[in-house]
């Protein structure tokens, strides 16, 4: 999580020292996976390792198309190993994929609207 947070935090000065506007920085739901084995001679299913999902969105405007190819280069050329990195258009799902979903409350919207 340190090395995610590390990174985010580069990139956002990058973009300080490269005069693009950063509109939002923040973090997604961490997200986990389970790795499941079965044991020899065996159907049971048992937990083998648990790994771990963090993802950061840096939301950018205004990136200039003679200083777009320098700072991907330069994103990509000091990309720590283990990190991926995704361009896309931001979206209203991305925005609400920020939030975690509370069920309990979605129950008690829908008693109050129904």
């Amino acid at each position: 999580m340190n090395l995610i947070s590390r990174y985010a935090q580069y990139a956002h000065h990058l973009c300080n020292r490269l005069r693009v506007h950063v509109c939002r920085s923040y973090a997604l739901p961490t997200k986990t996976t389970e790795i499941l084995v079965t044991k020899d001679h065996s159907t049971k299913m048992v937990v083998d390792a648990v790994l771990k999902t963090h993802f950061r969105v840096i939301q950018i405007k205004g990136l200039s198309a003679t200083i777009c190819p320098v700072f991907f280069e330069v994103l990509l050329k000091n990309q720590p190993e283990g990190v991926d990195l995704l361009v896309k258009e931001h979206t209203e799902a991305d925005f609400r994929a920020r939030f975690k979903s509370r069920p309990e409350m979605e129950e008690l919207l829908a008693k109050l609207n129904g």
